[in-house]
């Protein structure tokens, strides 16, 4: 088999044989097939297309080219959730506490941040001592005895997805509906888990800006999670603005203590109950939606989610004290206003500038070397459809270094369109794919 006449072949429109991806797949992993090869491969797939039997083909060759998770040795069923990102999305950290404490065992393996905010892991570190590089057995071991774990990916997972989005991302193929799905789909059936619930996010500060997109990208995961033998689910749900008011890593984890306390944004906690419902259900711990829901708001009310937040705060090594008192959590240097030069309603936020203004502060990551000021970030005051007056703030921005806070100011007043004109919000949960 050469791969040169794959080229050839998939240039021409024909599909790809299971086998012939395999080879491809296992040999560019290996070395033996060049990345000028491969990005000829990538263009040819960016214009030809993949069909499902290709792409489900793909997506298994990623998952097989390292190490798959076992996760037998945990009892019950294993439950794992995915976001696509977006600014503000503080999710997992309320989520997973929240369905592990409704019986649901959580065993999520999760990356850190590159781009405007850090990842689950690094918003996590947010607690002194807290720890996801930990050993297979540990998680397994911490799953069984509390329900949760969340590790970092110590282990060599889909390391041929690993060397083909870097090179997608220099060879303008990402775009593509299969490469995208095949991607993250790759990760998350070597990861192990039985079910996995999807957070498709489209709007302005999502990677699907276009809604139809959002729902076809939903639908090709699921079909490949089924294909896998997975119960997979996905919900498309908005970024069209930030997910609750804080975008920023300790400052979103505050606001995921504050939603498992009850007090949390109504956008986010909305969410939060519409995928920890699905996630239960898919655990087998509900019959349906409703009766999962209901479950989640009583661990809310009763405060058991918060207390297995510091159970597994505490298991990994963290100072679980700071779920109890926020205080400890890092805290910036500088906190200043931003005030409102107009009056009127918020007509519109550019969703991925106010994700750019965390980024300026210092919250997120330009290059993988690039290290996260935990501390940083803002808090939103003002969303779409709230009215503002002139000389009322819209936010507070949380800075450790004066020339940045100015920066990100301007970033975030040029983010906001307020107008004479009342507007409603869209809907946060767009639709439910199966």
């Amino acid at each position: 088999m050469r791969m040169y006449d794959l080229i050839m072949k998939k240039r021409g429109g024909a599909a790809l044989s299971n086998e012939e991806i395999e080879f491809m797949i296992s040999e560019y992993t290996k070395g033996g097939i060049p990345d000028y090869q491969m990005s000829a491969m990538m263009m040819a797939v960016y214009f030809q297309g993949m069909n499902e039997t290709e792409t489900a083909a793909l997506t298994m060759a990623m998952a097989k080219s390292g190490d798959m998770l076992e996760l037998s040795a945990i009892d019950g069923v294993k439950v794992d959730k995915h976001s696509t990102g977006g600014v503000g999305d503080k999710t997992s950290i309320a989520l997973a506490p929240m369905v592990a404490a409704c019986g649901v065992k959580i065993a999520k393996m999760s990356g850190r941040g590159l781009g405007h905010t850090g990842g689950t892991i690094d918003k996590l570190e947010s607690f002194k001592g807290f720890s996801t590089g930990i050993t297979s057995e540990h998680f397994i071991s911490q799953v069984n005895n509390i329900g949760i774990s969340i590790m970092g990916q110590t282990l060599d997972i889909a390391p041929a997805d690993k060397k083909l989005y870097a090179l997608r991302d220099v060879t303008a193929t990402v775009d593509n509906m299969s490469l995208i799905a095949s991607s993250i789909m790759s990760k998350k059936l070597a990861s192990g888990a039985d079910a996995i619930v999807l957070d498709v996010k489209t709007g302005s500060g999502a990677f699907m800006k276009k809604e139809e997109d959002a729902f076809a990208l939903a639908k090709e995961m699921t079909a490949l999670g089924k294909h896998a033998g997975r119960n997979t689910i996905a919900v498309v749900s908005d970024m069209d603005q930030p997910l609750g008011f804080a975008v920023g890593n300790a400052l979103e984890v505050k606001e995921a203590i504050e939603t498992l306390q009850g007090k949390g944004p109504e956008d986010f906690t909305k969410l939060c109950l519409t995928l920890g419902a699905y996630m239960i259900v898919a655990g087998g711990k509900a019959k349906d939606k409703e009766e999962a829901e209901a479950m989640l708001r009583k661990v809310i009310e009763n405060g058991t989610a918060l207390k297995k937040l510091a159970e597994f705060v505490e298991a990994q090594g963290g100072d679980s004290a700071a779920v109890y008192d926020t205080s400890l959590l890092p805290t910036a240097s500088i906190v200043e206003e931003i005030i409102s030069e107009k009056e009127g309603y918020v007509n519109r936020i550019i969703c991925d500038e106010i994700g750019i203004c965390s980024l300026i502060l210092g919250g997120g990551r330009e290059t993988k070397e690039s290290e996260i000021d935990l501390s940083v970030g803002l808090i939103l005051y003002k969303k779409v459809g709230d009215y503002v007056k002139a000389g009322e703030s819209l936010a507070t921005i949380h800075a450790n270094d004066k020339s940045k806070l100015e920066a990100a100011k301007q970033r975030f007043l040029s983010a906001y369109t307020i107008t004479n004109e009342s507007v409603s919000p869209s809907e946060l949960i767009k639709g439910i794919v199966t």
